[in-house]
């Protein structure tokens, strides 16, 4: 999908977005929420947010340590193709963004076990864990 705002209008509207929300995950999210939708899509898959935000975006909570600082290491476009989230035992969960929605994928590294799409991907996954796998 090529990106129809210029990347220099979406970086300002970026930088925009940060003054308005000082910090503030909630307000970020907010003001994400009244954006165009296809431009809240690009700033969404750009380099402009980080993967936390993106996390914080779509489930409006916060992760764990662990997995915060995780996402916090990552740019949003990095969601294109997933980033590890969490481990336990041989299995990992993967966080990816596909058509414009947050995807958890639990894996053992060669089959996919689950797949959750949403957002209510996250209490979905939760559920999953609790059953024990």
């Amino acid at each position: 999908m090529a990106m129809a705002t210029d990347y220099y209008e979406l970086a300002a509207l970026a930088d925009q977005l940060f003054a308005i929300s000082s910090d503030d995950d909630e307000k970020l999210a907010g003001t994400l929420d009244d954006l165009d939708p296809e431009v809240r899509r690009e700033l969404l898959a750009s380099d402009l947010l980080n993967a936390y935000q993106v996390f914080f975006y779509f489930f409006r909570e916060r992760p764990g340590d662990l997995v915060e600082d995780r996402l916090l290491l990552h740019a949003a476009s990095d969601l294109a193709t997933g980033v590890v989230i969490d481990e336990f035992d041989i299995y990992e969960v993967i966080l990816s963004v596909q058509d414009g929605a947050p995807v958890i994928t639990v894996t053992d590294g060669e089959e996919e076990l689950a797949r959750f799409t949403g957002r209510s991907a996250l209490r979905d996954l939760e559920r999953f864990l609790d059953d024990g796998l």
